[in-house]
């Protein structure tokens, strides 16, 4: 592909599996970031260090993707954005293959620096390119495509990696994704046309704060709580299942797959209703996360009532992403690229913040007080958006 221009009446099957690779790109970066949730044990035995440190990865990760977000669409320029993806994708590669060769916490923390560089970049673009690739009808649509595939990382992703990993290894699990990275560098250059610089943004030189409508403001708060409390609990849901509700370790890949199914549904139920009732959607969410989490905390060693709230935590999860995604650029239409990196900083951020206040907590309370705190947290989302301004 070498042309950028767009047919306004229609996106071409091509334009759609240009769509489809970003998707599988995001899908890629995040499911990177998140598979220690998975392999949360048995990487900790592995690495030698505590589960506490172990899940402390995912805060690195963000903390670099946080930053690297909304950098991005002000350092590129007119760079294609079609190498800058690729070259992301080779770096997320790297990432990967450095934490399956591992041996201790700091060679853990390298690579999982080099795979925030990465995922900030691929996520923070994903959204705003997916934009020029389709005509102006089908916009929604494909941006509810690319950003689920952020949700099929959480809701998916994790679970196959589990699968992979409980089978041939946690180091196995990471040399695939290692794999599958390069494979899907390739594939962004033959499948995406060359992206310069968009000419719309080309002076836009307004100040950041400009984008914090108090529209914006309120999604960003809902947001950040939602994902802060959902990753300080989620990221040790491995361990919760198997010492506060007694299920054996070979139950817990299809719990996890349990939790995509149902996020996946979540995911494009959710992006259905938020394109027309964004804050009611978020709303919704955050109930739900919070009374998963509150159950997991109650549900004690009645396991069967494991596959409740785990299933309904991942139908609440599974539509964040993609409801705050479309939240944000209904309420910034005319600055996508910048709202679009803005509200990745502010999520990953809000992933490593989570990771962190988890593990302090995990390690200086136990489980069962990280699990009221989550819940407590996502209630407070849920209020934030109840009285917030409605404008």
């Amino acid at each position: 592909m070498s042309t950028t221009a767009v047919d306004d009446s229609r996106t071409t099957p091509r334009r759609w599996a240009a769509v489809a690779v970003l998707s599988l790109s995001t899908f890629l970066v995040v499911t990177s970031e998140m598979l220690p949730i998975g392999v949360l044990t048995p990487m900790a035995e592995g690495l030698g260090i505590s589960t506490g440190a172990t899940g402390s990865s995912l805060t690195v990760t963000g903390l670099v993707a946080a930053v690297t977000a909304p950098l991005v669409p002000r350092l590129l320029g007119g760079l294609d954005r079609r190498a800058v993806l690729a070259v992301a994708m080779v770096v997320l590669a790297l990432g990967n293959a450095l934490t399956a060769l591992a041996s201790g916490f700091a060679f853990m923390v390298l690579s999982r620096v080099i795979l925030g560089l990465a995922m900030g970049t691929v996520w923070g673009m994903a959204a705003a390119v997916t934009t020029r690739l389709v005509a102006p009808r089908d916009v929604a649509l494909s941006v509810s495509f690319v950003i689920g595939g952020v949700a099929a990382a959480s809701v998916a992703g994790v679970p196959l990696g589990t699968m992979v990993g409980d089978s041939l290894g946690w180091r196995a699990a990471f040399t695939a994704l290692a794999v599958a990275a390069l494979v899907l560098a390739a594939a962004l250059t033959v499948a995406l046309p060359r992206l310069p610089r968009p000419a719309a943004s080309a002076g836009d030189d307004g100040p950041a704060p400009a984008l914090l409508t108090p529209a914006v403001a309120i999604g960003l708060a809902m947001v950040a709580l939602l994902v802060t409390a959902h990753f300080a609990a989620y990221t040790y849901v491995r361990p919760v299942l198997e010492e506060h509700s007694g299920l054996a370790p070979t139950a817990i890949a299809p719990l996890l797959l349990v939790y995509g199914l149902f996020g996946l549904a979540g995911n494009f139920l959710a992006g259905a209703t938020a394109a027309r009732r964004s804050r009611l959607t978020i709303l919704t969410l955050a109930g739900g996360i919070a009374l998963a989490v509150a159950l997991s905390a109650l549900s004690g060693q009645t396991s069967w009532v494991a596959w409740v709230w785990i299933a309904l935590w991942g139908a609440a999860y599974g539509g964040v992403s993609v409801a705050g995604q479309l939240w944000m650029t209904r309420a910034v239409p005319h600055r996508v690229e910048q709202i679009a990196g803005l509200y990745v900083g502010v999520f990953t951020a809000s992933i490593a913040l989570g990771a962190l206040l988890g593990g302090v907590v995990v390690e200086a309370a136990g489980l069962v007080l990280l699990l009221w705190g989550a819940a407590a947290l996502a209630l407070v989302s849920l209020l934030v958006g109840v009285f917030g301004p409605r404008r």
